[in-house]
Order: C-alpha cells, then sequence, then structure tokens
C-alpha cells in the first residue's frame, strides 16, 4: 500500500517539475506564489515532506532561474521569496548549503548593486544575506570574502527607500558580530559611509559605529576626518549621533586627534571660507552669509561637543585648554552670522571661565570687563546684547593660556 502511495507522489513530483519546465514566465510566476501561500514557515522536514524528499529538485531550479534572469528583473520578487522560504526553514540547513554552492551569496551582492532593479528586490536580497549571516560564522565569512561588506554599504548609501538602507543596516551590524576575521572590514565600511550624501545613511552608519566600536575595541585613525566632517550636517539627528560616537571614542587612542580636531574646526581654514557657496545664499531676500551655512553648523556643534566633553572631566578640560580652545571659542562668539554657534561658545567659554580661575582672569583681560560681565550674567542670550564692537573684540582676541588652576570655591 506504502509503495502505491509513493509512486503517486513520485508522478505527482514529476508533473509539478514538467509543468516548471515547459512553463512560461506567468506558468512560472503562478507556480510560485502558490508555493509561497502554502509553504512560508515550513520547516525543512516539512518541505522535503512536501516534495516527497524532492525540496532540492525545486530550490535548484529556483536558483538556476535566478541566475539566468536575476539581470532583467523576471519575477524577480517571486523567486527570491521562494528561495526565502527554504533558506529560513528550521532544520534546512542542507538547503542553505546547496543554495552557497551555486554561488547564490555572489548573486544576491549583484543584485545590489543593480542600478535598474526595483528597491525592492534589493530589500528581498539583503534579507535572504541576512538569513544567511545569521546562520552562523562560516557564511558571514563567505559574505565577507566575495566583497560583500563594499556591497551593502554601497546599498545603504545609495538607497532611496528608507526600508532598504534599514536592512542593509542590519546586514552590516549582522557582520561585524561573531565574524572576528572580517569584523574591522564591516567597522571601516561603516567609516566610509560617513562622506555620503543620504543623510539616513549617516545616521545609520553612526548609530551602528557605536555598537560596533565596542566590538572591535580599537578605535581607527581613519575614524577622526569623517566623523568631524558630519558636524555639518544640516540634520540634528545626524549631528546629534556624532557627539554621541564622540564621547565615547574620547575614551579610546584617538582622543588627541578628536580634540585637535573638534578645537581646529572652531576656525575654518581659508580653503574652506571661500568654497562656493548655493546660489540661493546670494538672493538679496535671503540674509546674507560671509561663510557657507555648513561651516556654521559645524561651528555650533564642535562648540556643543566641546562644552560636553569638558563637562566629562577636569583632564579634558585642561587638553582642551593648552589646545588654545577659549581662543577659537571666543572668535565663534563674535560671528554674527550664525546665533547658534554663538550661544553654543558662549556656554562652552562660561564653563571654562567657572571652572579655572586663570582661564577667567585672562578672558576678562582679553574681552574687558563690560563684555566679561555681560557672559557671565547670561551666557546663553550674550549674543543678542552684544554691539558690532564687541563683536569685533571677541573674534579678534589674543587670549593664551598656559597654564590653568582651578577655581577652589
Amino acid at each position: 500500500m506504502s509503495s502505491i502511495k509513493e509512486q503517486e507522489a513520485i508522478s505527482r513530483l514529476m508533473a509539478f517539475y514538467q509543468e516548471w519546465d515547459n512553463g512560461n514566465k506567468a506558468a512560472r510566476s503562478r507556480i510560485m506564489n502558490s508555493f509561497i501561500a502554502l509553504n512560508r514557515g515550513k520547516t525543512g522536514p516539512e518541505l522535503e515532506q512536501e516534495f516527497s524528499q524532492g525540496g532540492s529538485l525545486f530550490l535548484a531550479r529556483l536558483t538556476t532561474w535566478l541566475r539566468l534572469s536575476y539581470l532583467f528583473g523576471t519575477c524577480l520578487s517571486e523567486i527570491l521569496q521562494s528561495v526565502a522560504i527554504f533558506l529560513s526553514a528550521a532544520n534546512g540547513n542542507r538547503f542553505m548549503f546547496e543554495f552557497v554552492e551555486v554561488g547564490g551569496i555572489l548573486t544576491l551582492l549583484e543584485i545590489l548593486g543593480l542600478k535598474h532593479l526595483k528597491e525592492e528586490h534589493k530589500k528581498e536580497s539583503l534579507k535572504l544575506l541576512q538569513i544567511l549571516a545569521n546562520a552562523g560564522r562560516n557564511y558571514k565569512e563567505l559574505i565577507c570574502e566575495s566583497y560583500g561588506v563594499r556591497a551593502i554599504a554601497e546599498c545603504l548609501a545609495k538607497s532611496k527607500l528608507e526600508e532598504t538602507q534599514e536592512q542593509a543596516q542590519v546586514l552590516l551590524d549582522s557582520l561585524a558580530h561573531g565574524n572576528p576575521k572580517y569584523q574591522n572590514q564591516a567597522y571601516k565600511g561603516l567609516i566610509a559611509l560617513l562622506p555620503c550624501a543620504s543623510p539616513k545613511a549617516q545616521q545609520l552608519a553612526l548609530q551602528t559605529l557605536r555598537i560596533v566600536q565596542a566590538i572591535v575595541n580599537t578605535a581607527h585613525p581613519s575614524i577622526v576626518d569623517p566623523l568631524l566632517g558630519v558636524l555639518r550636517s544640516m540634520h540634528l539627528e545626524i549631528q546629534y549621533e556624532a557627539i554621541q560616537l564622540i564621547k565615547e571614542l574620547i575614551h579610546t587612542e584617538v582622543r588627541p586627534a578628536l580634540l585637535k580636531g573638534l578645537v581646529a574646526r572652531l576656525r575654518p581654514s581659508q580653503k574652506e571660507s571661500t568654497k562656493p557657496r548655493p546660489q540661493i545664499l546670494d538672493d538679496s531676500t535671503v540674509p546674507q552669509l560671509t561663510e557657507p551655512l555648513p561651516i556654521f553648523m559645524q561651528q555650533a556643534a564642535c562648540a556643543k561637543a566641546i562644552g560636553m566633553l569638558a563637562r566629562e572631566s577636569m583632564e579634558l578640560c585642561e587638553e582642551l585648554i593648552q589646545l588654545r580652545v577659549v581662543h577659537n571659542l571666543l572668535f565663534v562668539m563674535g560671528n554674527k552670522d550664525h546665533t547658534e554657534s554663538q550661544r553654543q561658545a558662549s556656554l562652552a567659554v562660561e564653563y571654562f571661565v567657572l571652572s579655572f580661575s586663570s582661564v577667567a582672569e585672562q578672558v576678562r583681560k582679553a574681552i574687558g570687563e563690560n563684555l566679561f560681565q555681560m557672559l557671565m550674567d547670561n551666557a546663553e542670550m550674550l549674543y543678542m546684547k552684544m554691539d558690532t564692537v564687541q563683536a569685533d573684540i571677541l573674534t579678534s582676541n589674543q587670549v593664551n593660556i598656559p597654564k590653568v588652576k582651578e577655581v577652589t570655591d
């Protein structure tokens, strides 16, 4: 009796494969949609039972058609969703091995780089790569060895859909965990994303870097310049993430470079100041700015970061003062073109003055008793009260504090 049932099952399976092999695009699409609807969430043994122990034959047909048609996007969503059922099946490790053996990882990574394919195709490919990465270290290494980090990072940077970008972020984060051989590759890939043009990609990269930094332990020197460059962003959420990462990196070996970079960026170089500005900034109906707006945003963010770091420890305060931070902060305070940078710089200077008697003495001498008293009365609103002459005094200050003495009161 069992033999008759087995023969019937085999006959049905052969008829199924014959329908697939002889079917056109519409027929195969119908077959896959039916397969997806009936088999989502099934385990490996259940899928084998469904195909009379011949599930691998259908997976092989799917992967073959995937490799032949992915360049044209033919039924690509259905193929990827069908493959996902096999790869995500519990106790279906054999399916993963078979998919990888025929070059499945390379195909998925190539899909990420094809401009003409839809975002949903790239999103599905990222999900499949996540399934593989979550299956163990060996698969993570195979993805990285296939130049996967670069392909995933480029997809994150260039994608127009936030959901696709978030899937890429999850995958990069996964490749950095439990993957000691290539965790630094994932770390550097995230750093490479910081200068990209997509604000969402920058935000996601910064969030992931904060997690991955704890894994790699050692901060790479190449992170300093792109991280400080992100402070030019017009998006406050990106500035927030950048400052939070700076606060964590300040306890690593890049601390000297970070402090020096923050102080230096309070005063833009001549090269930065003369960069071409957007045409809208020259419109007669809007206020004229003497420097590009991103520079002002960077000054405000640097002043804010410096104030936060100074409050962490007296040691950091002293290091910043030795870098002439007060001199540069006073310069920013006199910049009448951007009130937020003035406000943040005033608050930072106030903290240094209240913390060190020698700083208070030198600042009073440099800016005069009247302006100094205005600073101490209300640092946050100082920018609204000072006149042009006082602003010039601040921008031309020559404060230099070689030694600091902490206020004991």
